[in-house]
């Protein structure tokens, strides 16, 4: 059983979460804390409301594709162990 294109298709994926923590580190750094009241500042609330809706959007993405990650990579690993265990200890890739 050939893994490899699993591995890449795994690798793919890995490098998407890392694609989205960084976006993710991108929106958090300008992102505006400050709590605005004043009328004056309607444009900076609205601005305050579009990155914290783009940040849980992310957020969201991001804790799902990790679950997905971790458990296609558990199970690549657990299908390489049990190949070299049948095999004798032969290397399957």
């Amino acid at each position: 059983m050939r893994l490899m294109p699993y591995i890449f298709t795994w690798a793919v994926l890995a490098i998407v979460v890392l694609g989205l923590a960084v976006r993710r580190w991108m929106l958090g750094r300008h992102a505006d804390e400050t709590l605005h009241l004043a009328d004056s500042e309607a444009r900076l609330v609205a601005q305050q409301v579009s990155v914290g809706r783009s940040i849980r959007v992310v957020d969201r993405w991001g804790e799902w594709l990790t679950v997905v990650v971790v458990l296609y990579g558990l199970t690549l690993l657990g299908i390489y162990v049990y190949a070299i265990w049948v095999a004798g200890a032969k290397p399957v890739l």
